[in-house]
């Protein structure tokens, strides 16, 4: 492959992922589960904000979008942006800035903004998040 093939593949590759994670961000906000979890690997692993800080697997992984979904204001605010993704032939991993708001038992708005890192791998010619990891800012 020619240094110019592998740049076109490599663009399409980062076209079909920033695609993907789009997608998934409107599943977020749709409370969608089926589409949050349509392109995750069933082997996920996943680092997270609340407990547990470890996900091991897709229905671990699912379990902490419930507890996302409760705490979360209505309508669900999931918004990504400065997303740089970086893609290889089998492998890539994306990064994006996101915003979130969370209410508190007593009713206490929160704007969060966190960090989104994703790993992807590509099998059978489409890409899979294998990892995934949310952060805050330490204070």
């Amino acid at each position: 492959m020619t240094e110019m093939q592998k740049q076109r593949a490599s663009s399409k590759d980062e076209t079909e992922i920033q695609a993907l994670i789009e997608k998934w961000a409107k599943a977020v906000r749709e409370e969608n589960r089926e589409g949050i979890r349509a392109d995750h690997d069933s082997e996920i692993l996943m680092f997270d904000v609340p407990p547990p800080f470890l996900s091991r697997g897709l229905d671990a992984y699912m379990e902490t979008w419930e507890t996302f979904f409760s705490q979360a204001e209505k309508p669900i605010a999931f918004n990504l942006h400065n997303m740089e993704i970086t893609a290889g032939e089998e492998v890539a991993f994306a990064t994006a800035i996101g915003r979130c708001v969370n209410v508190d038992p007593k009713g206490k708005r929160e704007e969060l903004e966190f960090r989104l890192t994703m790993g992807l791998q590509k099998i059978d010619g489409r890409w899979r998040v294998m990892h995934e990891h949310h952060s805050l800012p330490a204070e």
